[in-house]
């Protein structure tokens, strides 16, 4: 079984290729209960396991420090720690903890699923601590988090509660791997050294957020896309956030993480309890590429609620009309759309209110009354006849001042006592903390996926907490910025739950909201608004490192760019966006005979490569996306797809050969198109040599590749 309890204070987590041993440990002295991670790396069989949970080097301690604490699953705030603690509670004037061990549980939860609780007392307040960890036995991502709940008559206030802290085992040196950006420039990926200290990652803006991701990995400074050891850590959560990595001058390194960030503070009353989101573990051995493909496997098993599913080629009328929607242009785009073979058509903002510029109308979710007297049905109906499914943009979560829904209720705005209300992009916050506000969008929107039998909603968030107030709440107000983002889960699962062939994108003003948490409500995600194709890779580079490229929404949009201006082929672009879920977002009636017809084609290619590309192991190959020589290659059952890319025409340095990975080396590949076949073990030991990788040639040069595996060996007789 995946938990196998070593004796009544140690545990063995257990996962196909990796072991998780942890233990309570009791101070002889003082009766305190330390939760400790013991080991986290290679599978063991269960006495291996025994073995490391019975040993394991002490750390030198002084009067001024308690090395140790790197390795307990949840530091508290109290006693001899001085490190970043993952719990902080304070009762009245005190503000520690002196916890006990109450005993364990293991809880067969089914599907190859156990569940694994440490319940802790505090030793002199009725103050309980679960600690939960949950392995399957499909994956190697180790799901933990912390329950905290109060007995008590009287208030208690929590002012960190961290999902758990992860120890990353000793090495000579330490490197991160995250990502920041910006908006349009999200998802750059960095590594670097890891200093000595505290490095935070985090959002403080109530969602995800443009400039970090909640993840990091860990390795020594020696793993690369194909080998080595990489340790990381997620954070399942699509509001604030922060993750903190620890190295001790001492040596050892944690990594913990949780909801929230600095300065809040939440209380709790008599008999409440406050659970955390999960964070997410994963030890790879096979260097980052086969972390990126163990978490990609995760998400498609145990977070996408649609995972097996083909996702639609979508046009979205944004760059073609924006606010500017009309019944005659959207059909005339469906029209065109359609016969370019899409299968999805979404109407975005501008279809609603008085809806003609980004200063109104946000909360008023019926359609325009100018521009559709009477209501979308027509024109939706007139998309249908195309042969193409239906959605519109809806942002619930934000609201104009000029709007029925604000004049009806201001106090529903996130805001402050004696505080001014900020804006930004013209609007305001709604606060879906509170229950009214989340029963009066699930009610707007399910009467409007209900009367217009809409197939499709891309929800979207278009700017952070402002005056994060409320008001009503007085000392409980911080609550906000836990409430609102699970009242805009609980919308969106009570959506699928009555909509069941209702499917949501998730979008934040671009990459703002991408996460575990918002993915398992979600079919896919858009990275950003900057759909230049160049700029696109390194974007989509950085998103293929936790998440698959089968929830990753890429466009083609119109050249030059309309956000960056630059020119490039449109098979550049078209290359670019089928690394992911194909879209079309460009003004097609613009486009030339030629384009459409191009257009055309590409899209038929896309469609025969979909099921590799959207459920297929990734594999990144080759140089830095978007600024040298790269790759992308995708591999499912007997198919194996490769898209090629060159962005410099006078590029004499780099590799010349590509060499394909995760293939058969005794089996024959005979590639789509010309016929040739090719040895598993020379594809991927020699390569081949693809025409857009030539040192001279046009810029941004690209070309689909694709094979079919038509031996097992190459010994056996062609079938």
């Amino acid at each position: 079984m995946p938990v196998t309890p070593l004796d009544d204070h140690q545990w063995a987590i257990t996962t196909p290729a990796s072991t998780y041993v942890i233990a309570v440990e009791i101070d002889p002295l003082t009766g305190e209960a330390t939760p400790r991670q013991k080991y986290w790396g290679p599978r063991l069989p269960a006495e291996a396991a025994r073995q490391v949970a019975a040993s394991g080097a002490r750390r030198h301690v002084s009067s001024f420090s308690t090395p140790a604490e790197v390795e307990e699953l949840l530091p508290v705030d109290g006693g001899t720690r001085w490190s970043t603690p993952s719990l902080q509670v304070a009762f009245g004037h005190v503000r520690s903890l002196e916890p006990s061990f109450a005993g364990a549980s293991v809880h067969d939860e089914g599907g190859g699923a156990q569940r694994l609780d440490l319940l802790l007392v505090d030793a002199y307040h009725p103050f309980e601590i679960v600690l939960s960890v949950r392995v399957r036995d499909d994956t190697d991502v180790i799901e933990r988090w912390t329950t905290v709940r109060h007995r008590s008559d009287a208030e208690v206030t929590v002012t960190r509660l961290d999902s758990g802290n992860w120890f990353v085992p000793d090495a000579a040196s330490y490197r991160y791997s995250g990502v920041f950006g910006a908006w349009a420039e999200e998802l750059q990926l960095q590594r670097g050294p890891l200093p000595v200290g505290e490095l935070v990652f985090t959002s403080r803006q109530g969602v995800t957020s443009h400039t970090a991701n909640p993840w990091v990995m860990i390795d020594d400074g020696a793993a690369t896309e194909e080998h080595g050891e990489v340790w990381g850590v997620a954070l399942a959560w699509s509001g604030s956030w922060r993750l903190t990595t620890t190295h001790r001058p001492e040596g050892g390194v944690c990594v913990s993480g949780g909801f929230g960030h600095d300065g809040l503070r939440w209380t709790l009353a008599p008999g409440e309890e406050l659970v955390s989101p999960a964070a997410l573990g994963l030890y790879s051995a096979g260097g980052f590429g086969a972390a990126s493909r163990s978490w990609h496997e995760y998400a498609r098993r145990h977070v996408l609620p649609t995972a097996r599913e083909e996702r639609p080629v979508l046009y979205n009328s944004w760059e073609a009309t924006t606010f500017a929607v009309t019944e005659a242009h959207q059909l005339e785009l469906a029209k065109i759309a359609a016969g370019l073979g899409v299968e999805l058509f979404v109407i975005d903002d501008g279809w609603f209110g008085g809806r003609d510029d980004d200063t109104t109308s946000l909360g008023d979710w019926w359609p325009h009354r100018e521009r559709f007297p009477d209501g979308l049905r027509r024109l939706l109906d007139g998309i249908r006849d195309t042969g193409m499914r239906v959605g519109l943009w809806v942002e619930p979560e934000c609201v104009s001042r000029d709007s029925d829904l604000y004049r009806a209720h201001p106090d529903w705005a996130l805001h402050m006592t004696h505080r001014r209300r900020d804006e930004k992009r013209g609007q305001l916050v709604l606060n879906f903390a509170r229950d009214d506000v989340r029963d009066w969008a699930f009610g707007r929107l399910d009467r409007l996926v209900t009367e217009l039998d809409l197939d499709y909603l891309k929800w979207d968030m278009n700017r952070p907490f402002t005056q994060a107030g409320w008001p009503e709440r007085e000392a409980e107000q911080d609550r906000v910025w836990i409430e609102h983002t699970r009242n805009v889960y609980r919308v969106m699962d009570l959506l699928r739950e009555r909509h069941p062939r209702l499917r949501i994108e998730s979008c934040s003003g671009g990459g703002g909201r991408i996460d575990f948490g918002i993915m398992r409500r979600t079919d896919e995600v858009w990275p950003s608004d900057n759909t230049d194709a160049r700029d696109r890779q390194t974007v989509q580079h950085g998103f293929s490192q936790l998440y698959p490229a089968g929830t990753m929404s890429a466009w083609v949009t119109d050249s030059p760019n309309p956000t960056t201006r630059r020119a490039m082929p449109l098979r550049y672009r078209f290359h670019v966006a089928m690394a992911g879920v194909l879209g079309i977002g460009g003004n097609l009636p613009e486009w030339t005979s030629g384009e459409l017809a191009e257009a055309a084609e590409l899209i038929a290619q896309y469609k025969e490569i979909r099921p590799v590309v959207q459920h297929g192991r990734q594999y990144r190959l080759a140089g830095t996306p978007g600024q040298e020589r790269s790759a992308v290659q995708y591999v499912l059952d007997d198919r194996v797809v490769v898209l090629v890319y060159n962005p410099l025409g006078n590029a004499k340095r780099g590799p010349r050969h590509l060499r394909l990975t995760g293939l058969d080396p005794d089996a024959l590949y005979e590639m789509t198109g010309d016929g040739s076949r090719w040895h598993g073990s020379v594809l991927m030991s020699a390569g081949i040599r693809p025409a857009a990788w030539e040192p001279i040639g046009a810029d941004h040069r690209s070309e689909l590749v694709v094979f079919r595996k038509v031996r097992t060996s190459v010994a056996e007789p062609v079938p």
